[in-house]
């Protein structure tokens, strides 16, 4: 009887390994940028949620109601209601009667909220360019296929 011919173990092994190394590479690659934009937006005062927040509102163009921010964000309301606090806190945005719905608040933007929000967008775009520059090599086309096949 002829043996069917099988992967060597050493080749399991090996795209085994070598599939490990590329989804490790490409969590160490999102944790690095992540931490890029941390630090870039804390030198103007922002987390990547006052940002985020910040930059809907700005969007928007008109004050939101926390709902709508929690929606927005893709976030519980509980969570926007105390992302809110900060930034009232903060002095980026405080909180208006909501003239459709006497039971509620939204969340508008002041003029420091404003400037901030700019603030962050130049050092988001500073971070959008060094990874740009970093994968200048990389076919952009090919590269965005293979990440969009995640989600």
């Amino acid at each position: 009887m002829k043996k069917v011919p099988s992967r060597s173990r050493a080749g399991v092994r090996a795209a085994t390994v070598n599939g490990g190394q590329t989804m490790f590479s490409l969590l160490h690659a999102a944790h690095a940028i992540e931490k890029r934009l941390e630090d870039a937006l804390e030198k103007v005062g922002l987390s990547n949620a006052k940002f985020g927040a910040l930059t809907h509102l700005v969007e928007a163009g008109e004050p939101l109601s926390l709902s709508e921010c929690a929606a927005r964000m893709t976030c519980v309301r509980s969570n926007i209601t105390q992302l809110i606090d900060r930034l009232e806190a903060d002095g980026l945005v405080r909180r208006v009667d909501d003239p459709a719905d006497r039971r509620g608040v939204r969340a508008m933007l002041t003029p420091l909220g404003i400037e901030r929000q700019v603030a962050g967008a130049k050092q988001v775009d500073q971070v959008q360019k060094e990874v740009a520059r970093t994968l200048a090599g990389v076919d952009p086309a090919t590269l965005t296929r293979a990440l969009a096949a995640f989600g």
